[in-house]
């Protein structure tokens, strides 16, 4: 099955044919440097990488240019009241964005140009425009022709007619038309500003993705993403401002991600409910956010809240526990070197045929538009296989330590697409545990040394005391699983 993806363009699902066989490119926006990441902006960067990862996956040579806006007015106003100047500023926040993307996961995209180090591309294309009679100049501004382009409003699905009829925008004597947008703004007193052949000023915001996408990709590229909200009016105006000046298709698959909503409210400054990527992380493990945001398709709207994290947690526990008892059945000692799936049968063959299967169904299931919750699907059905089949209170076979290795391998390698099971699970579960512990107050030391007695309490067969400290940590709402080799602890 070849890969069919959703195109925006042309609002119907198709499959997906690179326009230079083998290879993609793709270019998503990006920040605007001016605050930290919240978790809208981790559901995209995680959305963009999964699919960065999956077409790699395929063995397409990718280039991935996703930028960063550092000229912007929120980063000047912010500038204007530290007393600093913009680099400064963007600087900041792009450092942030990187720290914040390294710790979820997200891989560097192969390009990340910033806007500031493509001014004169800007210009080059803004004087193109000019030339065609696509823009026009007022008062050093410098302005998009909106009815030059006929094919404005196909990515919404807005005439330009219908929109002047329902427009509720303010009137701007120096447009020529309501929805005309700027490409230069002229300087005002204490803004930077570069110089042009239409006076000192800076770019707007919809010229910066056109510039940068056409550097590194050419002037017709194969996908272009970002949030829904972008696609009026950011991506529309790429459009005009990109094939006005070349006279030639942008990009051939638009791909958009919906939004993030907390507690089925919209996520928005103005009603106080954003939440960042630290403030998230600081109370679950990156995957269990990448899981949480992969649960659902990346088109469909997301409803973050204490009982959805607390299920996704869950689910992660659920395939690391897997991972665990691969890892401990690993470690019984047995050789199984000279083990081949040759020397399957029965029960040891059927889950090896089970799991054999798991990299083609979960391909399929990302084939379909990035079905992650399918994919998901896929990993739980082999999970649950794998889990009837680790040996309980036995020592393993070579042939089932075969079959087991073979399993973690492929599970391995389908989450690696989805930025998942990247860490040696007794790692994982430290790591949650610890932000358990932390945002409950409870006293690490104390319950190992409570674990410690009671192991002692069983070496010495005294299975009352044993018994009486397991219910005394069960109080506190640690629950502890023992193994033939050490007991584990984990907060319930």
């Amino acid at each position: 099955m070849s890969l069919r993806l959703y195109n925006t363009l042309t609002k119907r699902r198709e499959e997906f044919v690179p326009l230079e066989e083998g290879k993609v490119g793709l270019y998503v926006c990006g920040i605007t440097a001016y605050d930290v990441c919240h978790i809208g902006h981790a559901r995209s960067a995680v959305v963009f990488d999964v699919i960065f990862r999956y077409l790699k996956y395929r063995g397409y040579d990718v280039t991935y240019v996703k930028n960063f806006t550092d000229v912007d007015d929120k980063i000047i106003g912010k500038a204007i009241a530290e007393g600093t100047d913009i680099s400064a500023i963007s600087e900041r926040y792009i450092k942030e964005h990187n720290e914040d993307m390294d710790r979820i996961g997200v891989a560097r995209p192969t390009v990340a140009p910033k806007a500031t180090e493509n001014i004169k591309g800007m210009i080059r294309l803004i004087d193109t425009l000019m030339d065609k009679g696509r823009a026009y100049v007022v008062d050093g501004d410098v302005y998009y022709s909106v009815e030059s382009f006929d094919g404005y409003g196909k990515l919404s699905g807005r005439g330009l007619d219908d929109m002047m009829a329902g427009a509720r925008i303010d009137i701007d004597e120096k447009k020529g038309n309501p929805f005309d947008f700027v490409l230069w703004k002229a300087s005002k007193e204490g803004e930077p500003w570069w110089n042009s052949p239409w006076g000192n000023g800076r770019p707007g915001w919809h010229i910066e993705c056109s510039v940068m996408s056409q550097r590194f990709l050419g002037d017709s590229f194969d996908i272009h993403g970002g949030g829904e909200d972008l696609i009026f009016p950011h991506h529309e105006n790429e459009i005009a401002q990109s094939e006005g000046a070349t006279g030639k298709p942008f990009a051939k698959y638009w791909i958009h991600n919906g939004f993030i909503k907390i507690d089925s409210e919209k996520m928005s400054k103005s009603l106080g409910n954003t939440l960042t990527i630290k403030e998230v992380l600081d109370s679950y493990h990156p995957e269990v956010m990448r899981f949480f945001i992969l649960q659902r398709h990346y088109k469909s709207y997301i409803d973050f809240s204490d009982a959805s994290m607390a299920e996704a947690r869950a689910g992660m526990e659920r395939l690391y526990d897997t991972l665990k008892g691969i890892k401990d059945a690993l470690g019984a000692g047995v050789d199984f070197s000279d083990t081949s799936e040759k020397n399957l049968s029965g029960e040891d063959e059927e889950v090896f045929r089970a799991v054999e299967m798991l990299p083609d169904r979960f391909t399929e299931a990302m084939n379909d538009d990035f079905n992650t919750p399918m994919a998901l699907g896929c990993i739980f059905d082999s999970i649950r296989t794998i889990n009837g089949y680790i040996p309980k209170g036995s020592v393993p076979t070579r042939e089932s330590l075969f079959v087991l290795n073979y399993a973690r391998e492929r599970i391995r390698e389908v989450g690696k697409v989805l930025g998942l099971f990247l860490e040696d699970p007794d790692e994982y579960f430290g790591k949650d545990r610890e932000r358990k512990v932390r945002k409950s107050g409870l006293d690490a030391a104390e319950i190992q040394r409570l674990i410690d007695e009671r192991k002692k309490a069983r070496q010495a067969k005294d299975w009352g005391r044993a018994d009486e400290l397991r219910d005394l940590l069960a109080s506190q709402g640690i629950v502890l699983k023992d193994t033939p080799t050490s007991t584990t602890w984990k907060i319930g």
